[in-house]
């Protein structure tokens, strides 16, 4: 049997000051501060000059390792391997062993708030009925919200990694938590700015954290003051397109595009995105060879609510090899970027008769194609629209197939 103390507790200076986790190459600023290289080198490389944990200005940006700690880690790592339990081993915590772990959040003031997320997260992944579980526990979602409460300054050092298991528990149940707006007040209208821990996950979590912050800023943008909330917190619209334009995980980018997509409805959040550049960027993601098909989707669909605005209609309308890249979305990609794209070329080419648009689509032989996507298995509403701006362009049928490549006709767009 596995005694009772089913958790390793790591001791406090085995931890790397900024991400809490256990060092694996540890090595010393000139402050004589240790951290784990990965994560001070993260922490330079962003533009810092200071040590972390002090806030001192460095006199150098040079480290030496820390050898002395390093055995020291390596022989208590040995010694819980060869432990008959190991942290992959540990069983799932029973229901009721959770109830004693929520009932000691509740009065914890912090030391071990991390252990105990850690702990839940392990219950919530082991199956759907322990995340119905937690999701309906009463009181459980505003404890776990409680944890995003802490000092923005002091969470940079201090508190990053209890933030993000906190981000992870709400991620894993928010689906089985039926009431949005109560977990939108508790988040966007709480006396505490929570608002800044999740952008501190963001900021400096890893990448898992960072997509469950993400779906938790989606899941309570349920209406236009709740998108505005998210939208007017200094730093929330930038970081979302850094997340577009210097990521690489898809799923990240992924995240990125859909919490944009949610909060986006109101005109001064597009206002906003268009102006810190996020046409440019939805065009490199459609430009890009290796972009999922997911991620081309998000892209359309959000440059698709960009074109109802006349400030976007003009900044897509303008750039002609972006136009030319929607028309080449039109086939062979999924029917949802179809509709996508045939919903900008509508909206500009017909709803708002956008000349500059017309001219760029003209040029793109965009009209062959959209003649061949009505003679396709496409919606309703799709060969609707193409047959919109099939009438406005007055294509003749006869002259339009002849100029196409006869070779490429026989591929289905599908």
């Amino acid at each position: 049997m596995v005694s009772k103390d089913l958790y390793v507790t790591v001791p406090t200076f085995f931890r790397c000051p900024i991400f809490l986790d256990v060092m694996k190459s540890p090595v010393s600023l000139s402050t004589g501060v240790t951290y784990d290289r990965a994560s001070i080198q993260r922490w330079l490389d962003g533009g810092n000059n200071t040590c972390p944990a002090t806030m001192q200005v460095l006199d150098s940006k040079d480290f030496v390792p820390n050898r002395t700690l390093q055995r020291l880690i390596k022989i208590w790592s040995d010694s819980v391997s060869a432990r008959v339990y190991s942290l992959d081993s540990v069983p799932v915590p029973s229901t009721e062993q959770i109830r004693d772990t929520i009932r000691a959040m509740e009065t914890d003031k912090g030391n071990q708030i991390s252990e105990y997320l850690s702990r839940i997260v392990r219950f919530a992944k082991e199956s759907d009925g322990n995340r119905s579980f937690l999701a309906t526990t009463a009181g459980f979602v505003a404890i776990v919200v409680d944890r995003l409460s802490n000092n923005a300054d002091d969470a940079a050092i201090k508190y990053v990694n209890t933030l993000e298991q906190a981000v992870r528990v709400l991620e894993l149940i928010i689906d089985k938590f039926g009431d949005k707006k109560e977990l939108m007040r508790l988040i966007l209208k709480s006396d505490r700015n929570r608002l800044s821990s999740l952008l501190l996950v963001l900021q400096q979590g890893s990448t898992d954290s960072r997509i469950a912050s993400l779906k938790i800023l989606e899941s309570v943008a349920v209406d236009a003051e709740s998108k505005m909330l998210i939208a007017d917190r200094d730093g929330i619209v930038t970081i979302l397109l850094r997340l577009i334009s210097t990521e690489t995980d898809p799923g990240l980018i992924e995240a990125s595009l859909s919490c944009q997509t949610a909060i986006s409805t109101p005109r001064r959040v597009r206002l906003r995105f268009l102006k810190l550049g996020l046409i440019p960027e939805l065009k490199k993601l459609l430009a890009a060879p290796n972009s999922s098909v997911s991620i081309t989707e998000k892209s359309l669909k959000l440059l698709e609510m960009m074109s109802v605005c006349k400030e976007g209609r003009a900044e897509i309308s303008g750039d002609a090899s972006l136009v030319k890249l929607i028309v080449q979305k039109l086939f062979k990609v999924s029917r949802v970027t179809t509709e996508h794209a045939v919903t900008i070329l509508w909206s500009l080419c017909y709803i708002f008769d956008e000349q500059v648009a017309r001219e760029a689509v003209a040029k793109s032989n965009g009209m062959t194609k959209v003649l061949l996507l009505m003679q396709s298995d496409c919606s309703p509403a799709v060969r609707q629209m193409s047959a919109d701006l099939l009438k406005i362009f007055r294509v003749n049928w006869k002259s339009c197939v002849s100029s196409y490549d006869t070779n490429t006709t026989h591929i289905m767009p599908f």
